[in-house]
């Protein structure tokens, strides 16, 4: 799969081998429609799990505002623009990846495979994708960075109220090639997740998604005997620990010494903490409200980004999350500002019925979709996608010109 991948023209080669197989009777493993790959998933998982990946916060508005924005923005494709050859590499925090999608950070992957993170992580490597890990992984850092080898990944860091534990997960990304940290801003509390109380579950108290706690050293030296002997204890301890609310943008500083690694803020939505995060030195921000799963209500993250975008222009790099389904999807995040998008809960579902070969069998057709899109709408480069390539619809889906 790897040199099939490294092609310029990864949309048609993805095609034709799917229409190849169909003429000898081999339908693709995977539901090629995202909608129906969520509905596959769910038929393999328990109320529990899928009630933890596919809920959301309150009665699930934020998740539903995700989607409608992106049919609030139209694509304007323009003709004749020689685009046999494409090109979907961009320049992510002074390095090159080979297309502007990555797996975003996502917890407890324990509950969706048996394989967990580990799977994913050979799913990026497949790929040639980078992977951004989750504090909240079922795998430790360093079995993940082993198992994708070279490929380019970020550390998701979960601050929590220990600084000896926030630093020595710091260092242990570094360590382990982790090549940015990324800060997650909008989890400081746990929100009302109604799917979740209804099933009495939160998958941490049940030792789930604690791989990186139970394996750090300085969290082992806080516990009066280790996670091994007395789980319990060591579940509480992280309860007791984990989110940190008291949290002010002061508190950066710290971080900002702590590393010289590039630091990435995750969960921004206003533009004045966009401008905020530009002050305080860090190198990247996320526009993201979690995939709709903390704040009931929120405005969608796409409507967020080319206003966040304006206000911080090429002071740092703007990465997108939230709501990412298909290739038209990344286009329009792209044109109103993103630099790259981080793609979520359809690898889960992928992840959830095939393992690594699920997950990496999703975002390849998602990666093939991307490439064919930029393509038909006139681009041969991610350069070309700018926001004059979309028009905003109005309420009965006309276009505003």
């Amino acid at each position: 799969m790897s040199d099939r991948v490294s092609s310029s023209s990864v949309g048609m080669e993805r095609q034709i081998e799917i229409y190849m197989n169909g003429l000898q009777g081999k339908a693709p493993d995977l539901p090629v429609d995202p909608d129906r790959l969520r509905i596959a998933a769910r038929e393999v998982l328990d109320d529990r799990a899928w009630g933890y990946l596919d809920g959301g916060a309150g009665s699930g508005d934020t998740m539903s505002a995700n989607r409608a924005a992106f049919r609030r923005w139209r694509l304007r494709p323009r003709m004749l623009q020689g685009v046999e050859d494409r090109d979907l590499h961009v320049q992510v925090l002074g390095s090159t990846i080979r297309a502007p999608m990555m797996f975003a950070p996502i917890g407890v992957l324990s509950i969706i495979h048996p394989a967990a993170e580990v799977a994913v992580a050979e799913a990026a490597s497949t790929l040639n994708l980078p992977l951004v890990l989750s504090t909240a992984a079922s795998r430790s850092m360093e079995e993940v960075a082993d198992a994708q080898g070279d490929g380019a990944r970020w550390f998701q860091l979960y601050w929590g109220k220990n600084d000896d534990v926030t630093a020595s997960m710091v260092e242990r990304a570094e360590a382990s090639g982790y090549s940015a940290i990324v800060v997650t801003l909008d989890t400081t509390v746990l929100s009302w997740r109604d799917r979740d109380l209804e099933n009495g579950y939160l998958p941490f108290l049940e030792g789930e998604g604690l791989g990186n706690y139970f394996s750090d050293p300085a969290f082992r030296r806080a516990l009066d005997e280790p996670p091994e002997e007395n789980p319990t204890q060591a579940i509480l301890y992280f309860a007791s620990m984990f989110s940190n609310p008291a949290l002010t943008w002061d508190d950066l500083q710290w971080l900002r010494d702590l590393t010289d690694l590039p630091i990435v803020l995750k969960g921004i939505l206003d533009p004045q903490d966009a401008k905020r995060a530009a002050e305080a030195r860090v190198d990247g921000i996320i526009v993201s409200n979690h995939g709709g799963r903390q704040v009931d209500g929120a405005i969608a993250a796409l409507d967020a980004l080319p206003v966040v975008a304006d206000a911080v222009g090429d002071q740092i790099e703007v990465f997108f999350d939230s709501g990412i389904r298909r290739g038209s999807d990344i286009l329009k995040a792209l044109a109103l500002g993103a630099r790259a998008v981080l793609v979520g809960r359809p690898y889960c579902h992928g992840l959830a019925i095939a393992g690594a070969d699920g997950a990496s069998e999703m975002m390849l057709n998602l990666l093939s979709d991307l490439d064919l899109t930029l393509g038909l709408t006139g681009c041969s480069s991610i350069d070309d996608v700018t926001r004059d390539l979309l028009l905003r619809a109005d309420a009965e889906g006309g276009v505003e010109i």
